[in-house]
């Protein structure tokens, strides 16, 4: 069993009781909020990787070696690559995110 306090104002803290008033099944409503955080963060990668593929057509180089390169100062700072370099670095961090929800 898993106790918890959540940081939240009265009005989300209301809705929250309500919606596991009508779940009755507080594993059931735990298992839901997982797995649609976990289709949130496969939807957000899928279209991080169509924007990247949009870039590396375009410069001819796969995000990998464009990050790594740009990490090293060997890119300038143009705003495609600026944008690159963030899409590379948040498509990363939701990639941890879904890793550590999928297990």
């Amino acid at each position: 069993m898993l106790n918890f306090n959540l940081n939240v104002r009265p009005k989300t803290a209301n809705r929250l009781k309500k919606m596991l008033e009508y779940s009755r099944d507080e594993e059931a409503f735990s298992q839901s909020f997982i797995a649609y955080q976990i289709a949130e963060f496969r939807r957000a990668i899928l279209n991080l990787r169509l924007e990247l593929k949009a870039f590396e057509e375009k410069y001819k180089m796969s995000s990998t070696i464009f990050h790594k390169k740009f990490n090293q100062g060997q890119m300038d700072d143009s705003e495609d690559f600026i944008l690159w370099a963030g899409m590379c670095e948040m498509l990363e961090k939701n990639e941890a995110r879904l890793q550590g929800l999928e297990v």
